[in-house]
């Protein structure tokens, strides 16, 4: 935990390092998916030092992400984006990090986008080593290829059930779809993938994703039973422990705004770096 008491200071370089971070993952991700599909209707594309990637129907993958770091998309560029998700009968979604070049968000505004939400995205300074921390009746341990299945289960039952603190997400995904997306960002992006287990069974999973000295902590979730136990702290812990060892120097987490998870990070010395806004544009009918 950091002590100092000195908050961490996001400038721009940083936070279009962060998203650099973010662009990669979303693209490991979506690949992972054209692959599994064979001839669906996923795509990539880049944008400015961001992507635009629809991976299919109804996925947390379908957005633009990192825009805002790479120069500002004139509107010969956005009609393309546009025009791709249109034609899949998906609406456009730009997560706009606050520190992006502004006149971005006046440009999607004239296009006819609406502010649907906020994500922040927090951070914490990793030292050389980080402690662990083991709850009563908790064991926190390396996720093998054997328990897989029960590992990813275990992550879809948690996101299925959100905590109800703070701002609501303004999005819903079919459980299926999310293990979906789960399963590709695991076998594409490097993903190292934790357990947290009780009496045999598997009631707490994270994941940690490292590159370009960030550690992304990349999702965790604890089913309904055993929250308030502990189990998010512990997960949290292994995962700065191994990303110190490994020589990283920052982890950062998304959370909903004023979410349990917020709290929880924040608790162990994560700092709000900055806000994504979420910009919408529905689909027009037929594509057009």
């Amino acid at each position: 935990m950091d002590t100092t008491g000195t908050p961490l200071f996001c400038d721009v370089d940083l936070a279009a390092r962060i998203e650099r971070a973010e662009v990669e993952l979303i693209t490991q991700g979506s690949t992972a998916a054209h692959r599994r599909q064979g001839e669906g209707p996923g795509f990539l594309a880049p944008v400015m030092g961001g992507v635009a990637s629809f991976a299919e129907d109804d996925s947390p993958l379908n957005k633009v992400a990192g825009l805002g770091f790479g120069g500002v998309p004139d509107d010969g560029l956005l009609d393309e984006v546009e025009r791709a998700f249109a034609e899949r009968g998906a609406p456009v979604q730009v997560e706009l990090a606050h520190l992006a070049d502004p006149e971005i968000g006046a440009r999607l505004t004239e296009r006819g986008y609406r502010l649907t939400s906020f994500e922040n995205v927090l951070g914490f300074p990793l030292p050389g080593e980080h402690p662990r921390f083991q709850p009563d009746g908790i064991e926190i341990r390396p996720s093998g290829d054997a328990e897989f299945e029960e590992w990813l289960d275990t992550i879809a039952t948690g996101f299925a059930h959100p905590d109800t603190q703070g701002v609501a997400s303004h999005e819903e995904f079919p459980r299926e779809v999310i293990a979906a997306a789960i399963r590709d960002l695991v076998s594409a992006a490097g993903m190292r993938r934790y357990s947290a287990v009780s009496e045999g069974s598997v009631v707490g999973g994270a994941s940690l994703r490292m590159t370009d000295g960030i550690a992304q902590l990349t999702g965790a979730a604890t089913v309904p039973s055993h929250r308030r136990r502990g189990v998010q702290t512990a997960l949290l812990a292994a995962r700065l422990a191994e990303a110190a060892a490994a020589g990283c120097d920052l982890a950062v987490v998304t959370t909903q705004p004023g979410s349990k998870s917020q709290q929880n990070v924040q608790r162990q010395g994560f700092h709000l770096l900055y806000t994504r806004a979420v910009l919408v544009k529905q689909a027009e009918h037929g594509g057009e």
